[in-house]
């Protein structure tokens, strides 16, 4: 028991697996934080460009 106790303890490969687990978390969450400022801005293009439509639409029916 004594010897499996100082092997696990030793064992280094579950570190790789922990150090991928964390990176792969960092990873996603920056890609979240710029999808989210990405719809942000893509959301007031998109209102721009329907106000300048609206208002082009509604001057030619004039």
């Amino acid at each position: 028991m004594r010897e499996l106790m100082i092997r696990f303890i030793r064992e280094e490969q579950g570190q790789d697996l922990v150090e991928y687990t964390l990176l792969l978390a960092f990873v996603c969450l920056a890609s979240a934080a710029l999808f989210i400022n990405a719809g942000l801005t893509m959301r007031n293009i998109w209102t721009v460009a329907n106000n300048t439509l609206s208002a082009g639409a509604s001057a030619a029916a004039s």
